[in-house]
């Protein structure tokens, strides 16, 4: 691939749409919401495989330059001067085979305390009481325990998406990641993005994070899953007080998954800012 290519990774509802609205503010970053490139290459991985009866012409080589050619084919229009932010959960999951075909590449894990990433989906659930949310299979049942349940459960978009990152901090490519708290973000947003073009080994621009320019075509994905605002972006870094909508048990449960909070369980190699 021609463009400089990092990764925007991690947990949900933990900031990954808000740093990558920011990230565009540089002329020279192209950032959004997750993109379809993870499916893409999973897909590609699978039809290469013995799985495949032709995958006995592929070898090691070939399947290489096949999964090059698919960022290659999907970020082809942008200038070859452009760094490029591919977001999406799953890639904690495919790191080392990432760094091997992209040796420079480096990965940006937002992450947040856990309750709170379930609380933010319960308050979308209920914000839209009318609607039939794709999160949940469009099920019009359930309660706020069996909806945590099943978003924390091994297949779940937080379940899922906290095993993946513990088997990418744990991992021997570790010291390609840096966690960004959805707090630090919120917080010291410049600060954060210091940190952030630090890690890359990029030159700080100025950013303005009281300015911040919506991506639209979040809103028509957010309308087909059934689950409006799950993408939204203020027009400013801001922090927002509210109780939690979760019972005590359940928030209490979930904040202790916050492993990133106690440098002790961190790896040495893991950046946390």
């Amino acid at each position: 691939m021609q463009n400089r290519l990092h990764f925007i990774s991690g947990l949900p509802r933990s900031g990954s749409t808000l740093l990558s609205a920011l990230l565009r503010q540089n002329p020279r970053f192209s950032a959004g919401m997750s993109s379809p490139v993870y499916a893409f290459f999973r897909a590609m991985l699978s039809e290469t495989s013995n799985r495949n009866e032709g995958a006995v012409f592929v070898d090691d080589a070939i399947r290489k330059r096949l999964l090059t050619g698919v960022f290659d084919a999907y970020y082809h229009d942008l200038d070859r001067e452009t760094v490029v932010f591919d977001t999406n959960r799953g890639w904690t999951t495919k790191l080392p085979a990432l760094v091997e075909l992209f040796p420079n590449a480096k990965m940006v894990c937002c992450v947040r305390n856990p309750a709170w990433i379930l609380d933010s989906v319960e308050s979308l659930i209920r914000r839209n009481a009318f609607e039939l949310s794709g999160i949940f299979s469009y099920d019009s049942g359930g309660t706020v325990y069996s909806r945590v349940e099943g978003l924390a459960s091994a297949g779940g978009m937080y379940g899922f998406a906290l095993n993946a990152l513990r088997e990418a901090v744990y991992g021997p490519q570790s010291d390609r990641l840096l966690l960004v708290r959805y707090e630090s973000l919120i917080a010291n947003p410049l600060g954060t993005l210091a940190a952030v073009y630090a890690f890359l080994g990029e030159d700080l621009v100025p950013h303005d994070p009281r300015n911040i320019e919506p991506c639209y075509d979040m809103l028509e994905f957010d309308l087909r899953l059934g689950t409006p605002g799950l993408h939204d972006v203020g027009r400013k870094v801001e922090g927002r007080e509210r109780p939690t909508l979760l019972p005590p048990d359940l928030f209490k449960r979930y904040a202790a998954d916050a492993f990133w909070e106690d440098l002790t369980l961190v790896p040495p190699t893991v950046s946390v800012v």
